[in-house]
C-alpha cells in the first residue's frame, strides 16, 4: 500500500464524515442561533433553554435524513471493504 492510497483512503472518510455530520451540526447550529436570538431579544439567559430545541430539531433530522446517511456509510464501507484485496496486494 501506498502513501498516496492511504492519503485517499483518510481525505475519503474525512468527506464522508463531513457530509454525514454536516446536517446535524447545521441543524444544531441554525436552532441554537435561534434560540441566542431569542434570549437576546427578551433578556432570558437560561443555558438550558437551547437544549430542548437542539434535542428536537436533531431528532427530526435524523428522522428524515437517517436512511440517506445510513445509505452513505453503507456504500463507502462496501468500496472500502471491496478494494482491501486491491490495496494489500
Amino acid at each position: 500500500m501506498t502513501p498516496e492510497t492511504v492519503l485517499t483512503i483518510g481525505q475519503q472518510a474525512i468527506e464522508m464524515t463531513l457530509m454525514i455530520s454536516a446536517p446535524l451540526l447545521l441543524t444544531a447550529l441554525v436552532i441554537g442561533l435561534v434560540v441566542s436570538i431569542f434570549q437576546a431579544a427578551t433578556q432570558i439567559n437560561e443555558m438550558t433553554l437551547s437544549f430542548i430545541p437542539k434535542l428536537l430539531g436533531i431528532f427530526l433530522v435524523l428522522i428524515f435524513a437517517g436512511s440517506w446517511m445510513i445509505n452513505m456509510m453503507v456504500d463507502y464501507i462496501q468500496r472500502l471493504f471491496g478494494n482491501i484485496p486491491w490495496l494489500v496486494g
